[in-house]
């Protein structure tokens, strides 16, 4: 079986259908992972339709590009530099685009995929980068980090109480050998954690900490936002769908912003109807993965999408 079927997309109709697809119109997925949603996307597209599907894990756009569709572009791309990859289309941007879709964070194959050191699960190089052509690793930023950074990010990425044991730690035993693999880090990090939650790993959240920090996670998220109010289209929408507390903030903070009036100092003498107006329109409450999807697919139990309109302009 391929790792496209092994993967099971995450709130898959209801992003699509939240994306109100135009058969001729062009989007784009800035996450392809393993084309769930590209594919959804596809059948919905009338044959003028287009679609631009970007990651930044080139085994992932290995796969995008054995699907043979003429509306279909698949880029080798970081989301968080969206503008620059609809230039490198070839297409004419200038009248932007009609939706796009955001599934953030690591996927599925890549966490199952010992070698690429995601997971404490194998014990494999303690890789961790989505993007395995450039970069530093996770072993060789551990190898160089001081203590206060390490604990930074184990305890503002990971949410860990017990960042600056951990970071100790990982400093102390780096200084007889270096720290290679997926399994000396989760030794380490097990060795240094007094208590945990019930059925969780003791390592589970500094391994999501430092994935977050080396791929830079929260701000490509941050980047692209803004890039994709330039690029929507007025009428089009932006589907986003986050797995963490931290990511779903930012995009929380960042829709509801953009969705009510510019602030202006209290005593202008200007009338409601004077402000300038949002740029978008919130549709619908954050949606999450029903019941009978979490039973299918676990990870699907911290997922909550988040889908906004960029607004018509009124000519005055």
């Amino acid at each position: 079986m391929t790792a496209a079927l092994l993967h099971q997309t995450v709130l898959l109709r209801e992003a699509v259908d939240a994306l109100a697809i135009k058969p001729a119109g062009t989007y784009v997925d800035g996450t392809f992972g393993r084309g769930g949603h590209t594919r959804a996307i596809l059948e919905r597209l009338g044959p003028d339709g287009r679609l631009l599907a970007i990651d930044r894990d080139p085994q992932a756009v290995v796969l995008g590009r054995e699907i043979l569709d003429r509306r279909l572009l698949v880029m080798h791309h970081r989301f968080g530099d969206l503008v620059d990859a609809l230039r490198r289309t070839g297409w004419d941007t200038e009248e932007g685009v009609d939706g796009i879709l955001l599934d953030i964070g690591v996927s599925s194959p890549q966490l199952d995929a010992g070698e690429r050191g995601f997971s404490f699960r194998h014990d494999a190089p303690l890789d961790m980068r989505m993007d395995t052509t450039q970069g530093e690793t996770a072993a060789q930023w551990l190898m160089r980090a001081s203590v206060q950074e390490i604990a930074e990010v184990i305890g503002n990425y990971g949410e860990e109480r017990f960042a600056f044991q951990i970071a100790k730690k990982i400093v102390a035993a780096r200084g007889n050998r270096p720290l290679a693999t997926t399994g000396e880090l989760a030794a380490l990090v097990r060795a240094s954690v007094w208590s945990r939650e019930p059925g969780q790993d003791a390592a589970t959240r500094t391994f999501q900490a430092v994935r977050i920090h080396i791929n830079q996670e929260l701000e490509q998220l941050a980047l692209v936002l803004p890039q994709a109010m330039t690029v929507l289209r007025q009428g089009g929408r932006l589907v986003v769908i986050s797995f963490h507390s931290l990511e779903d903030r930012i995009v929380k903070h960042f829709l509801r912003d953009q969705a009510v009036p510019d602030r202006l100092p209290k005593k202008l003498p200007l009338r409601a109807a004077d402000l300038p107006p949002p740029t978008l329109r919130l549709v619908g409450a954050a949606c999450r993965a029903s019941a009978d999807e979490i039973a299918a697919n676990p990870r699907a139990r911290s997922a909550i999408m988040r889908v906004a309109e960029k607004l018509v302009r009124k000519v005055a």
